[in-house]
């Protein structure tokens, strides 16, 4: 497998933020957001090549059961299968961080984090944005995710102006359980962080949704981890 990157910290975002985690981040990402902080893992080439017996052992030299794989997109990856399973065995709590773009059934998946892209992700570049516009969401495949996995939704919002798409995104995904949804501010810096934050508290506080934390922002300024 072509893995992007391996490294040990804390769960940023979503209702297990906070816990200590092993993130393994594949390599390979068919969307091109403008605002996204992994642009080095969209080439499939990214990274170093890792058999999946490597990929375990790398992770056991942290004392930790949370393991998160995420990307690029790690459902495009053909042996997600196989490095899940390897995973579940060894006894690990598996989160797979995905946008939403492709179904893969039967995964041991412990809780799927799905973000889906609104279109306040389309890039700029009108080349980049065609790409990016052809498979930003697919709701099929968001609604087969969620009949067959724990879940969270989790939407990033930039503007006053998202919250319509976002309630009808979830009403056109149909029997969505709004406890599961987050919202969370779009934001490079920390300073970006906490001036967009109370924004979208307010609009959790309207909806009943939850704030969603970025805390690889808010503590180390989306620094890359090594």
């Amino acid at each position: 497998m072509r893995i992007s990157e391996i490294f040990y910290s804390l769960q940023g975002e979503g209702f297990l933020a906070g816990l200590p985690s092993v993130f393994i981040r594949l390599a390979g990402c068919p969307l091109r957001c403008r605002w996204c902080d992994t642009k080095y893992a969209w080439d499939e080439s990214a990274g170093q090549d890792y058999g999946i017996a490597e990929i375990v052992e790398t992770i056991q030299k942290w004392p930790c059961k949370f393991v998160v794989i995420t990307g690029g997109e790690p459902m495009i990856n053909p042996n997600l299968s196989q490095l899940a399973q390897r995973l579940k065995t060894a006894g690990k709590h598996i989160t797979i961080e995905t946008a939403g773009i492709v179904f893969v059934p039967d995964l041991p998946c412990d809780l799927m984090s799905i973000s889906p892209k609104l279109t306040n992700s389309t890039p700029d570049d009108l080349k980049l944005a065609a790409i990016h516009e052809d498979s930003r969401l697919d709701i099929a495949v968001l609604r087969k995710l969620i009949d067959s996995y724990n879940y969270q939704l989790k939407f990033v919002v930039d503007g006053e102006a998202d919250l319509a798409e976002i309630k009808q995104t979830i009403k056109t995904i149909g029997k969505v359980d709004l406890e599961k949804v987050m919202l969370m501010p779009q934001a490079a810096t920390r300073n970006e962080l906490l001036v967009k934050s109370p924004m979208v508290a307010e609009m959790c506080k309207s909806t009943g949704f939850t704030l969603c934390q970025r805390l690889q922002i808010l503590l180390w300024n989306n620094e890359r981890r090594s």
